[in-house]
């Protein structure tokens, strides 16, 4: 029996909380290259490659090329990170 793997993808919309007037701002970067060279001949060996460097400018289809080492950018490792901006300019009180 074979395995099977089944990846679901949400979109979502930079949420915004309008009473607080705070926003929720999502990075994506791709880090070390995951990309199997020995699965051909049953072993696991990977290239090194520590980063993502896209070989073009954005929106080219060389910009999902890894400069690096040649391998697409699905098998770099995505790194999602996540920061809560805040429009307040009010500083906190510290009240007794």
């Amino acid at each position: 029996m074979r395995k099977r793997q089944v990846v679901l993808r949400r979109s979502e919309e930079p949420s915004r909380d309008t009473e607080a007037s705070s926003f929720t701002v999502r990075s994506v970067r791709y880090g070390e290259c995951q990309k199997n060279h020995a699965a051909s001949v049953g072993g696991y060996a990977v290239d090194g490659c520590r980063e993502f460097m896209a070989s073009g400018n954005e929106g080219t289809t060389s910009a999902l090329t890894c400069a690096a080492c040649g391998c697409h950018r699905s098998f770099h490792r995505r790194q999602v990170g996540t920061e809560v901006v805040s429009d307040c300019s009010s500083s906190p009180s510290n009240e007794t």
